[in-house]
């Protein structure tokens, strides 16, 4: 400062214009060098460290890198030149370290937070994570670390003992806990289901217990608002979702498959086994006529081997028509466009029970949106409906006025009335 006031001196310029022009250059000084130093940290050692960190051995500093920890770090060395560099101005030495101070404080929080993060994906990289997992442990010492850190920007920022800071928040603490209750398990709330990505906007979420079925639209601090698909609103409390249970169907729409479960429902006295009749013209249906050829072939070995004698349907292995319906569903619903081949696809008998025989179709389409997902359910059990009197069988259904009147009819005919 004083070369640069001599060299303006020797201008005959006033003092309080040297003294004007001193502080601006030595700014734009100070500036520049703050530029060239971060240039050098980010450009030079930050490069050296991460060729450092991709060519050794190890991963666990791999996982520091992608958390960004040295990038925050290079952020301390403009604010350290500054805050040094305060007492060259004397007026506002006092404002300059403070700020400087702040910032270093502010940053050195960001890297123990990436740090933390680091920590816990490391250590979810070891199969014990899976037993003895630490991100609640992870989540406290955050919590803790930002109130430390907002205690001692504070009472850097006016100038206090931090211990002062504390032992007041703990006079009013209870104060501050009535008043701010809701917002303070909102904000805990929101904490969690932040750190967790239990939620998001747009989510489809159900929580029965507040007849709430429908679409995220809102998070705020003390409410998760959800627009329900019949158009109502509700809002939820943020600490009931953590305190209570709900289903988020993210899960459903980021896989690309929902899930088709339905029965139908067979009469089982339309049972039987497969007549001569039946397999042929079986064999002349598009995705049953390998499967035919292949079960007739294993089922006449197997009876040709064991001398079972035939005659009787009784004995030995035979077809079923329940056995071949099942069958073409599951290869129908192999061949079908609008179902998800990567995902799980079954067609299942469930216990026989006073409805007669469930065939339980488990499969995923791949369209999740509702009103398609229907359709596709939907066209499904229309086609096994029409189809099912092909194989000799009955869709159950209970007996109705019209089966009633149809009976009676029947009955008067039969007699000559």
């Amino acid at each position: 400062m004083e070369f640069i006031r001599n060299q303006l001196d020797g201008y005959g310029m006033s003092e309080q214009t040297i003294g004007y022009l001193s502080n601006m250059i030595m700014v734009v000084f100070i500036a520049v060098v703050c530029i060239l130093a971060n240039y050098i940290a980010k450009k030079i050692v930050l490069k050296t460290i991460i060729h450092i960190v991709h060519n050794n051995r190890y991963t666990w500093d791999n996982i520091i890198l992608e958390k960004k920890v040295f990038h925050k770090l290079s952020h301390l060395v403009p604010a350290i030149i500054i805050y040094y560099s305060a007492s060259i101005f004397p007026l506002y030495q006092g404002w300059i370290e403070k700020a400087a101070l702040t910032y270093m404080i502010i940053v050195t929080i960001m890297v123990l937070n990436a740090l933390l993060n680091a920590f816990d994906a490391i250590y979810r990289s070891f199969e014990v994570s899976k037993i003895r997992p630490i991100k609640g442990y992870i989540q406290v010492a955050k919590i803790v670390l930002f109130i430390i850190g907002g205690i001692v920007v504070i009472s850097n920022l006016i100038g206090q003992n931090p211990l002062i800071i504390l032992s007041g928040l703990g006079a009013l603490s209870a104060v501050l806990m009535l008043v701010f209750k809701d917002s303070i398990l909102g904000l805990v709330a929101g904490i969690q289901l932040s750190s967790n990505d239990m939620v998001r906007v747009g989510d489809w979420i159900e929580m029965p217990k507040y007849n709430a079925d429908g679409d995220v639209i809102d998070i705020t601090l003390n409410t998760v608002k959800v627009r329900n698909f019949d158009k109502t609103i509700t809002m939820i409390p943020s600490y009931a979702l953590i305190s209570d249970s709900f289903k988020n169907w993210r899960g459903m729409q980021v896989s690309g498959g929902r899930r088709i479960k339905r029965s139908f429902y067979i009469d089982t006295s339309s049972i039987s086994f497969c007549t001569e009749e039946m397999i042929e013209e079986f064999k002349k249906i598009h995705y049953l006529t390998d499967y035919v050829t292949t079960r007739l072939d294993e089922i006449n070995a197997y009876n040709r081997e064991h001398q079972i004698n035939t005659e009787s349907k009784v004995n030995g292995r035979q077809l079923t028509n329940v056995g071949v319906f099942r069958e073409y569903i599951h290869q129908y619903l192999r061949n079908h466009p609008k179902i998800h081949q990567e995902m799980t696809l079954i067609v299942r008998q469930l216990a026989p029970g006073d409805n007669g025989l469930p065939l339980e179709i488990y499969a995923f389409s791949n369209d999740t949106n509702w009103a398609v997902y229907e359709s596709i359910q939907a066209d499904i059990f229309d086609h096994i409906f029409a189809v099912a009197p092909t194989f000799g069988l009955r869709a159950f259904q209970n007996p109705t006025g019209h089966d009633i009147a149809n009976l009676k009819e029947s009955t008067q005919f039969s007699r000559g009335y």
